[in-house]
């Protein structure tokens, strides 16, 4: 089999790597350059193929008239994209005579379009995976290779899920391999109706409502915990972003679920809750719209770590 391969991200460098090792001919890979503005904490497909001697080009547009000539050229047997971050155009899925294949990281149909590993987290699901799926000129919506599920436990942030979905997708690839390399290429059915389509996220969604319950807080810290932009309020006029929390226990959010943030005092009377940010025993606390708390074990402002007598000092100066 002779491909080329749009890739990038950790996915892109384990699944070039998983052709490699079926002995899958890469003729070409297409990829990215880094954004300066984004943080890089993932592996390089650009540097994976220098290593390896593989050509490799990094356009703006994949709708390219130079780069479709070069693929054609190339006369490869299939497409494959981990990852890359552009839909490829239809003029170029129709270059490979076996079909161009798309690994995406949801259990399909649920959660297509982009970044599903946050939004599964978001929504509070317990298990999500990797799909390898045909691809059509609607995004995520061809017949499905093959998939692997993961489990997303209650505490996992969207960076530690995306780790088991990586090793998912390199699982779903080497299955599926040797059946594509026959002419047997699963077409399974993949049901539009039974999902929904998912746009792109940042940094200012990561803003908290303080009116949701802690569990839908809690759900959204981890969705876009660190290394992505993370969950935030604002006091004063600074941004403060809780990298990492977790449920406290129900005794706890019980005495604490009329705190009043203003003078760090824990109410057992009928008092107004306090949303929030808060200060309780030294310890710093987040409390959601239902009066639930959370343990706020990180947070930062302006990349510098809180600690509860900073905090409680910007509390009260507000």
């Amino acid at each position: 089999m002779r491909a080329v391969v749009f890739a990038y991200h950790d996915v892109g460098v384990r699944c070039i790597q998983v052709l490699l090792a079926r002995g899958v001919e890469i003729l070409l890979v297409v990829t990215h350059e880094n954004n300066p503005a984004e943080t890089i904490w993932f592996d390089s497909v650009a540097n994976l193929c220098e290593e390896l001697g593989i050509a490799c080009v990094a356009p703006d547009n994949p709708d390219n008239g130079d780069l479709k000539t070069r693929i054609t050229a190339l006369q490869p047997d299939v497409i494959f994209s981990f990852y890359y971050r552009h839909m490829l155009p239809v003029s170029v899925l129709s270059i490979a005579p076996e079909g161009a294949f798309n690994m995406h990281g949801s259990l399909l149909p649920k959660y297509r379009g982009r970044v599903p590993i946050n939004w599964a987290v978001l929504h509070g699901e317990t298990e999500t995976g990797a799909t390898l799926h045909w691809m059509t000129k609607k995004p995520d919506a061809g017949s499905i290779v093959g998939q692997t599920a993961v489990p997303i436990l209650p505490d996992d942030t969207a960076a530690q899920v995306f780790a088991k979905v990586v090793v998912a997708a390199e699982q779903t690839l080497w299955r599926a391999l040797p059946e594509m390399m026959n002419g047997r290429t699963p077409a399974l059915p993949n049901d539009l109706t039974q999902g929904s389509y998912f746009g792109g996220r940042n940094a200012a969604d990561g803003r908290i409502d303080w009116s949701c319950p802690a569990r839908v807080i809690y759900n959204l810290i981890r969705a876009v915990a660190p290394p992505y932009p993370g969950a935030w309020t604002l006091i004063g006029d600074k941004r403060y972003v809780i990298a990492n929390a977790r449920m406290a226990n129900p005794a706890y959010s019980k005495l604490i679920a009329f705190h009043d943030a203003t003078n760090d005092e824990a109410y057992s009377g009928s008092v107004k809750v306090a949303r929030g940010l808060a200060v309780v025993d030294n310890r710093i606390v987040a409390i959601g719209g239902d009066g639930v708390a959370l343990m706020v074990l990180e947070l930062r402002c302006e990349n510098e770590i809180v600690t509860s007598a900073m905090l409680k000092n910007a509390l009260h100066t507000r």
